[in-house]
């Protein structure tokens, strides 16, 4: 059968099952929802009858040979790619599975030190180093930036038997690289490209965006769907280009991939790839547009600053994703994540992320004028009531990493417990973020400097969310005992 982008191949066989009325005498054991009352009664039938185990009409994700592999196809298809593959654990699983793919242990990998836990942890689990270019940065706004084409020619000259490049496109923040120059250089040098794209799904189909990886002749690019793309929480595709072994990266997608992949995140990837595909550029079009008009009434509040296309230096600031609306707070004298936690306890506003300086908030064609205007409101009136002395105010973001040992070596090697105050000078064993953003501030391997401990201790003081450690109260690290 000749599908076309109207068509969406396991979505149909998945209402062509439902209408069979098949006796179900295997897993999942809720049988459709009738198992389990409560959880039918929260979710819906429909919901419940929808998650189904792999079975021939409905092929399988590890083994794809109908309309599974249809389904990868037209995304493929959509979004400019060679091949695509469907991933239910999260562009997570997207990302390790690129690195997982390009590199083994001892390989180097190229990449920017503002990556998300998720590359990080691929080195841990299969002992590639990492060779760091610090980002760029913006001291005004505490945030880093890109990379910039001279800093990865740097790194590439120095490291001439790294075997890839890893991008961000863009960042958290709605940054971009250079990522043409990037991706030539790479090749140039026998590198492959590879770019982590889980916030910009939308480049893909949104009119005058940033370029998109595939465009841009990158190798492998991850691609969170579940962000701008509006599937189910969870579900993101890995993109590959032309010269990319896909038989040998559905391989190594397998070696961490669940046998059980999930139906409903299945289908709402292959749903949400036709609804990009046919109303993508009008998606995108309105989101921007809500994003430009945020920026503009948030900037003229004074106090804040709704960061944008004005910042744009042809450098680590190449691009800017003008769907972000990225704000900076410290001239009203509070954090970020404070800003945050003022929004959702006193005006029900759950945005993004607030980390030391900045707010992020989520706009997609989703929401609504209505939210939009609420959003500014509240902005507005939180500067009114809370603004104070900056004095005092962190101002920056980004510290160089100093890398002692790879990841590998350190999160499996001998460890102790050191209060957090004390660690200076030791080599961490675990890492440390907030979350989100996910960027880890520590990460196994790296030296721990009292500029460090100061930043953990006033992120902690101002309320952020702090992950990775097995002291869930981030009072103590655990740091690598010399052998």
């Amino acid at each position: 059968m000749h599908y076309t982008q109207n068509n969406a191949p396991l979505y149909e066989a998945m209402i062509n099952f439902r209408q069979n009325r098949v006796v179900p005498f295997d897993v999942p054991g809720h049988k459709g929802g009738r198992g389990n009352e409560e959880l039918t009664e929260f979710l819906g039938k429909n919901c419940l009858k929808a998650d189904v185990n792999s079975m021939k009409p409905l092929d399988n994700l590890c083994h794809p040979v109908s309309v599974i592999k249809d389904a990868q196809e037209l995304a493929a298809e959509a979004f400019g790619a060679a091949s695509a593959f469907f991933i239910v654990n999260g562009t997570t699983g997207s990302v390790q599975a690129m690195i997982m793919s390009a590199t083994k242990e001892g390989d180097k990998v190229i990449m920017p030190r503002n990556v998300h836990r998720s590359a990080i942890n691929a080195l841990v689990v299969n002992g590639a180093k990492p060779v760091y270019v610090n980002p760029g940065v913006n001291n005004k706004l505490g945030i880093p930036l890109g990379m910039s084409v001279a800093d990865v020619e740097k790194a590439i000259t120095e490291n001439p038997d790294a075997k890839a490049v890893l991008i961000n496109n863009p960042t958290y923040y709605g940054v971009c690289s250079d990522l043409k120059a990037i991706v030539e250089l790479a090749h140039k040098h026998n590198m492959l490209a590879l770019v982590d794209e889980a916030h910009g799904t939308h480049f893909y189909f949104g009119k005058n965006m940033p370029l998109n990886a595939m465009a841009a002749g990158a190798d492998m690019a991850s691609v969170s769907m579940h962000k701008s793309g509006g599937s189910l929480t969870q579900s993101s595709i890995l993109l590959l280009g032309p010269n990319v072994n896909a038989g040998y990266v559905r391989q190594v997608i397998n070696l961490t991939q669940t046998t059980s992949a999930s139906y409903l995140l299945m289908s709402s990837l292959d749903i949400a790839r036709k609804n990009l595909a046919l109303n993508g550029a009008e998606i995108f079009d309105k989101a921007t547009k809500y994003a430009q008009y945020a920026r503009c009434e948030i900037n003229s509040i004074g106090g804040f600053y709704a960061f944008g296309s004005e910042l744009i230096d042809g450098d680590a600031f190449y691009n800017f994703d003008k769907t972000k609306l990225s704000v900076n707070t410290l001239d009203t004298g509070l954090a970020g994540i404070e800003v945050y936690d003022i929004l959702r306890d006193e005006y029900n506003i759950q945005i993004e992320f607030g980390d030391l300086g900045n707010i992020l908030a989520y706009i997609s064609a989703g929401d609504r004028a209505l939210e939009i205007e609420r959003l500014i409101s509240a902005l507005a009136e939180i500067k009114r009531r809370y603004s104070k002395d900056k004095t005092g105010m962190f101002d920056h973001e980004y510290i160089n990493p100093i890398v002692s040992l790879t990841p590998k070596k350190a999160f499996f090697s001998s460890k102790e417990k050191m209060e957090l105050e004390k660690c200076d000078g030791q080599i961490c064993g675990e890492f440390v973020m907030c979350y989100p953003p996910g960027i880890p501030i520590l990460a196994p391997g790296e030296k721990i400097t009292k500029e460090i401990i100061s930043y953990i201790l006033y992120a902690r003081e101002k309320g952020c969310f702090l992950t990775g450690t097995q002291d869930m109260e981030v009072n103590t690290l655990q740091v690598v005992v010399e052998e």
